[in-house]
């Protein structure tokens, strides 16, 4: 029971980094100081679209779920709805490069806006 609940909080961990990467620099604007850690989080998520990577979280939550006798992603709340979100079935690598070049294009818009308020000396 507790590692079902561990690979369950590794998998909401786990998207909510996902939708920190892909949309944590639409906050910078706004906490400009955010952007210490959303850079980082940020090319990181991109890394791992575009060369095909495992993030260390998935094999911790599978991990998780082989201890607590798990044979697969079937279950409750979380397996049903938040786990296809982040292990979308047929998730090809053409799928992998366009969703790393959609996280590219938005964090580089969002600190485009970020980069011209701090230039024009637009208050936050």
């Amino acid at each position: 029971m507790i590692y079902r609940a561990l690979a369950d909080a590794v998998l909401v961990l786990h998207l909510g980094f996902v939708l920190f990467v892909v949309l944590g620099g639409l906050l910078v604007p706004r906490w400009p100081t955010l952007a210490w850690l959303h850079i980082p989080a940020a090319i990181w998520g991109v890394l791992i679209e575009f060369t095909g990577w495992i993030c260390p979280l998935t094999p911790l939550e599978n991990s998780f779920r082989e201890r607590g006798g798990e044979a697969g992603y079937s279950g409750g709340f979380i397996q049903h709805y938040i786990q296809p979100l982040l292990y979308p079935a047929g998730l090809t690598r053409s799928t992998q490069f366009a969703l790393g070049g959609i996280a590219l294009i938005l964090n580089l818009a969002a600190y485009g806006v970020v980069m011209s308020k701090m230039r024009s000396g637009v208050p936050r």
